[in-house]
Parts: structure tokens; C-alpha cells; sequence
């Protein structure tokens, strides 16, 4: 007998066994607040720190090609040797200790599940990336925020005192949504006065600062993530991998699911290696871009623009409410913009992502009719 198929159409709030099965949810995960992102379309797209330079056509249609005579009904490499070896070379690393993953947050995610246990504390900056706090909250552990300091420059004191007892340190740098970065002699000091893992999150390393790779072979208890979401471009297409002591590393291969990147990413990261002084010519441009945008943003009257050395800006409206510079620059100008306003210690703050010169020509320009 034909089964009538069920009516979808009614939210899920609505379906029945909603309690039953939340009950089976521990309370930890259900207190969280996910991450979300509430992104209208607009020509202007400056709210997500992509790259304004999309891969050259030419090598899109190369890649395309090589993908079409790809088999595939195969599974990729379980461990694709050449991109770990040329991504160890490229940070003067071991293979053994080159993870790759689904985007870098893939991989933060793995080092917390192999490192994390109930009631662990985890210490990060405030205010970072929301996404720490998540996977942390996810993983039974407990986050503990430390505030930055004035124009949200790092400070060791506070940090060292909080990270005396944690598990884990995150250290976003440059920091996300601040842009400030982290001084490398005060993750030098979290190594030597406390004997937490330090997870160096360096998705904007090529925007500015100094790297902490260097401290792989000082230490076994540093991991850096890298992604090539924002200099490389490959936003869409989610690739991000870790460097860490190949002890470590094995564990965390572990956590992470087996063909994590399928094999047109990774063909596709290989090839941008193979492009690195576009790559670098690109930065180059975009942190000329920053540095004349920040200047010109600096003479707009009730604007405060922080400093930072990432591929974005943040700004503080003094004058006009954020919510209303947000909501302006979108229905008037078509220019979308992250509001971060409701973030701890970030009220009336807006970030621009760097785009193109029209892009920033075009923001500008809105910027000063919207604020008096």
C-alpha cells in the first residue's frame, strides 16, 4: 500500500516531539547561542573579510578542466602528501605536522577535541571571534573572556593572570573583529608561565604581524591555523589547514572526518601554492588600500577608526548610531557592512571589509553624506 507522504510544510516548532528529543541535547550546548549570520544580498559585499580578487579565468578554466577528467566516483587522497609537503615547505615545517581541513575552523574544532575535557577553561581575547566560545561550549568546557585594552591593544598582564589554570589559549592575530595583533613576545610568555596549549589563529597573518610559526620548534604546545579564505581568495571553496607537532598532529587527525577536503579544493590549493607572488602581490595592494582608506575614514567627522592589520577596518560611530550608518549604507547605497555592535565591548562599531577601489571609492563617499 502507497505510504502518503508527510506535510513538510509546517516549522519545525510545530512538528511533534520536539521536547523528547531536545531532552537528549545536554543543557551545555542548548544555553549556546549559535553562530549565525544574517548577510542580505547587496552589489556592495563588505561584511565577510573575502578577497575583492576572485581566482584569474584562466586558472579556473584549467582547474576545470583537470577536475573534469578527475574519477569522480573516487575518493581523494586520504592524506594528500604533496600539499602537506609543499605547505611544510612553505612554513619551513614537517609534513607530519600539516593537517588540512574543510576551512581552518574545522581544525580548531579538532584541537579542542582532543585537548578538551568537562569543566576545562578556555581563555581567549574579548572581543574575538565568536566561534571560540562556541566549539568551546560545545566541548564541555568553560570560556573565559580576557578584554583587550585601550584601542584593543593586547595586554600580557591580564592574559597571563587568566591563563594561569586554562587548558587552552586562543590567540587570534590579527584579531578578529579588532584587527590588533598580538605581540609574539607575549606568546612567548604564555609558553614559558603557563602550561596551557596555545592556539595561534592566523587567518589574517598575511594582512600583518608577525607569525608564530617560528614557535612550533620551540615548543610542542603551539598550533597555528591558516586558512586561504581571505589572501588566497578561496572563500567558496573552504580550505584551511594546522601546523603542529607532529605528536600532536596525529591526534587530531583523529578528530577530524576522513576526506574532510574533497579533490577539487585541494587540486585547487595546490595550484594557488604554485601562485604565490600573485597571492603576495594582491596583499600588497590591499594593505596599501587599508592604509589610504583608514586615513580618509579618520577625517570624517564622529568616526572613530581603530587601528588594525587585518583585510578590514573597525570603526566606532560616535555621532550616528551604528544601526543606523548599517542600515543606511545598505538601503541607500547598497553597501553591505558587518554590525558588530552587539559584541562585548564593541557597541556603536561597525567593520568594513577592504574591497576593491570602487568598492571603498563608493563607501566613503557614503560614509559622508550619512554622517554630519
Amino acid at each position: 500500500m502507497a505510504v502518503a507522504p508527510r506535510d513538510m510544510t509546517s516549522p519545525p516548532s510545530r512538528l511533534p516531539g520536539a521536547d523528547a528529543v531536545l531532552a537528549l541535547v545536554t543543557p551545555e550546548v542548548r544555553s549556546l547561542q549559535g553562530y549565525t549570520l544574517n548577510a542580505p544580498d547587496a552589489p556592495i559585499k563588505l561584511n565577510q573579510n573575502e578577497s575583492p580578487f576572485d581566482l584569474p579565468d584562466p586558472w579556473k578554466r584549467t582547474l576545470a578542466d583537470r577536475i573534469v577528467s578527475a574519477p569522480w566516483n573516487r575518493y581523494p587522497a586520504f592524506v594528500p602528501a604533496e600539499l602537506t609537503a609543499r605547505l611544510a615547505e612553505r612554513h619551513e615545517w614537517v609534513p607530519e605536522g600539516v593537517l588540512v581541513g574543510n576551512g581552518s575552523n574545522e581544525l580548531i574544532q579538532a584541537t579542542f577535541a582532543v585537548t578538551l575535557r568537562s569543566g576545562d577553561r578556555v581563555v581567549t581575547p574579548s572581543p574575538t571571534f565568536s566561534l571560540y566560545r562556541l566549539l568551546a561550549g560545545v566541548a564541555g568546557a568553560r570560556w573565559h573572556g580576557v578584554s583587550l585594552g585601550a584601542e584593543f591593544a593586547w595586554e600580557a598582564a591580564p592574559l597571563l593572570r587568566a591563563a594561569h589554570d586554562a587548558r587552552v589559549v586562543v590567540v587570534c592575530t590579527p584579531n578578529n573583529p579588532t584587527g590588533t595583533i598580538c605581540p609574539r613576545p607575549l606568546v612567548e610568555r604564555l609558553l614559558a608561565e603557563t602550561e596551557a596549549l596555545i592556539l595561534v589563529d592566523e587567518a589574517y597573518q598575511e594582512f600583518g604581524g608577525d607569525t608564530m610559526v617560528p614557535l612550533l620548534r620551540e615548543s610542542a604546545r603551539v598550533v597555528v591555523v591558516r586558512t586561504f579564505s581571505k589572501a588566497f581568495g578561496l572563500a567558496g571553496l573552504r580550505f584551511g589547514y594546522a601546523l603542529a607537532h607532529p605528536a600532536l598532529a596525529s591526534e587530531m587527525h583523529k578528530a577530524k572526518l576522513p576526506y574532510n577536503v574533497n579533490r577539487f579544493t585541494l587540486d585547487v590549493a595546490l595550484t594557488l601554492l604554485d601562485h604565490q607572488t600573485t597571492i603576495h602581490a594582491r596583499v600588497a595592494e590591499l594593505v596599501e588600500r587599508r592604509e589610504r582608506i583608514r586615513d580618509e575614514l579618520r577625517r570624517l567627522p564622529g568616526l572613530h577608526v581603530y587601528p588594525g592589520e587585518a583585510n578590514f577596518l573597525l570603526i566606532r560611530c560616535d555621532r550616528v548610531p551604528a544601526a543606523t550608518v548599517f542600515a543606511r549604507l545598505l538601503a541607500e547605497f547598497g553597501i553591505l557592512v558587518r554590525d558588530v555592535s552587539q559584541g562585548e565591548g564593541l557597541a556603536e562599531c561597525l567593520r568594513i571589509t577592504i574591497g576593491t577601489e570602487e568598492d571603498m571609492e563608493r563607501t566613503c563617499a557614503a560614509l559622508r553624506v550619512i554622517l554630519p
